[in-house]
């Protein structure tokens, strides 16, 4: 079946973003780009897409506000507490045998679950051995997750999630409120590396202990699923522990044989090999 009109100019658009700024969404879900390329298209006020892409290539400035409808940030600190409770009763103590790990939290979007890693190793004892990597395309979004800035009506999801998780302490304990907002500690991202990082382009950049990347793959093709998982791969040594979202799971890729199903039900899994 022939393209219509509509996804000639998708086409078009996600190239000339490619070649013209190196942003790749090329693979990405095609159902799911397109219901943000349309949505971008119309709030930002285009009659057509194709003005849309005229607008990016000419006007750097545009590009930021474009990968904000193309990049999801939906997150929430501790989402699906189950979760994070395998992680702490699973796989943490695995980890208590290295004397210094390293954790990449892939797709750190606006740094809720940077932020949940960080808690939940420094209640087990580990975050002082720990560094951290947190990775998005996103420009916007790394700063406001350095920045650790959320406003006060989302705490009280957060504080359940923590409790459900398994904290060991209250979640105020790591933050200050005021004027509508809470500011989480400076201390709880001492010890991490925040950087821009595409799963699409980007190379390995480190051995880690423990790779975090939840509901990021959801919005790839199989293509696009198949290249992550093998980035995840060649990130982890024999034994280390690849977490994903509750709708993703490596069963149809071409890796699966790499790895085995740690805690299937909190699509928690674990490198094997040499």
């Amino acid at each position: 079946m022939p393209d219509t009109l509509e996804d000639l100019e998708i086409r078009l658009l996600l190239e000339a973003l490619f070649q013209r700024y190196h942003f790749d969404f090329r693979h990405y879900a095609r159902a799911s780009i397109k219901r943000r390329l349309i949505q971008a298209r119309d709030q930002m006020g285009y009659p057509t897409l194709t003005a849309l892409q005229d607008a990016v290539l000419h006007d750097p400035s545009m590009v930021p506000r474009l990968l904000g409808y193309l990049t999801v940030q939906v997150s929430e600190m501790f989402r699906d507490p189950t979760y994070f409770k395998a992680l702490r009763e699973t796989v943490l103590p695995h980890l208590h045998t290295y004397p210094s790990l390293k954790v990449w939290i892939a797709g750190c979007s606006t740094g809720e679950e940077v932020y949940s890693l960080a808690i939940l190793f420094r209640e087990e004892g580990l975050y002082e051995r720990t560094l951290f990597y947190a990775t998005d395309i996103n420009p916007d979004a790394l700063r406001a997750a350095q920045a650790g800035v959320y406003t006060l009506d989302r705490l009280r999801k957060f504080t359940e999630n923590h409790q459900k998780s398994g904290g060991r302490s209250s979640l105020s304990d790591y933050y200050t409120a005021g004027y509508g907002r809470a500011v989480f500690d400076r201390s709880l991202t001492s010890r991490v590396v925040f950087s821009d990082h595409s799963l699409v382009s980007d190379a390995v950049f480190a051995e880690m202990h423990l790779i975090s990347c939840r509901n990021v793959m959801i919005y790839f093709d199989r293509v696009l699923q198949d290249r992550a998982i093998g980035l995840f791969k060649d990130s982890l040594p024999r034994g280390g522990f690849l977490g994903l979202g509750s709708r993703e799971t490596l069963r149809f890729s071409t890796h699966a044989a790499d790895f085995s199903e740690f805690v299937p039900e909190q699509k928690l899994y674990r490198r094997l090999g040499s």
